[in-house]
């Protein structure tokens, strides 16, 4: 398994039409079929920070969900609401049976 986590500091004057806009990428990358689980958080201690957590079934999934319609479009758009670079971080995973 794929794990991601990007971090995106979002400029606070675009934030709620950010909110709307990465619903689409959301909703879009949950529907992918390599796609495990998709989730944005909210940062409690950093204002107007938000993680993506992405867990992908591995590699060639990451690569389809990185050539999406929907990504590439997300990604056009990011720009606009971001105040810093887009932090990504990649890991490799398995689950822990208890």
């Amino acid at each position: 398994m794929i794990i991601i986590h990007a971090e995106m500091k979002i400029n606070p004057v675009v934030e709620a039409e950010f909110l709307e806009t990465v619903q689409e990428l959301i909703e879009s990358s949950r529907a992918e079929a390599g796609n495990v689980s998709y989730k944005l958080m909210k940062d409690t201690d950093q204002e107007n920070t938000y993680l993506m957590v992405e867990q992908w079934k591995d590699q060639d999934a990451v690569a389809a969900h990185n050539a999406s319609s929907h990504f590439q479009a997300f990604v056009a758009k990011a720009p606009k609401y971001l105040t810093a670079p887009l932090h990504a971080e990649a890991f490799v995973g398995q689950p822990i049976s208890k």
